[in-house]
């Protein structure tokens, strides 16, 4: 089971972003068909950050964080998640944000979260962090990820 991280959610609505925009719509189709989970916090931060690019289109982007909600199984953060993600942000591990998100994939099963915000093919307590981004094809690992069985 994998995530996708807010930052990837924005590329795929961003039409001005792209080999990124690209690869995000690549990767949006084929995680429809595999064990690909979202965070409420990564769909929160995608409607957020996508408002700060385009401020018009707040209606817009309201409706492709429901669809997104709607397409994927959704996961929320929970007392222990909070818990945790206080800590690491207290010893200067992680930044709050960045471990919830972390902690919330752990405790729901997902063993790797897309992103190009933290460093790629770091392993936080089980959760890799893979970026889709670097180098010109998909790393094969990734591509893994996609194929359906």
């Amino acid at each position: 089971m994998f995530s996708l991280d807010a930052n990837v959610l924005v590329y795929a609505f961003d039409a001005t972003a792209g080999h990124r925009h690209a690869r995000t719509l690549e990767i949006l189709a084929a995680s429809r068909m595999v064990d690909c989970h979202l965070t409420i916090q990564a769909v929160g931060e995608f409607f957020v950050a996508s408002r700060r690019i385009d401020p018009q289109a707040t209606e817009t982007l309201a409706v492709h964080a429901t669809n997104l909600l709607e397409m994927f199984p959704a996961v929320m953060p929970s007392a222990q998640a909070a818990s945790w993600a206080l800590s690491q942000a207290a010893a200067g591990r992680l930044q709050y944000w960045d471990a919830l998100l972390l902690a919330t994939l752990r405790e729901a099963g997902c063993t790797v979260l897309l992103s190009e915000d933290m460093q790629h093919g770091a392993d936080y307590d089980g959760v890799r962090v893979l970026n889709p981004f670097q180098g010109e094809m998909l790393a094969p690992e990734i591509q893994t990820l996609l194929i359906t069985d």
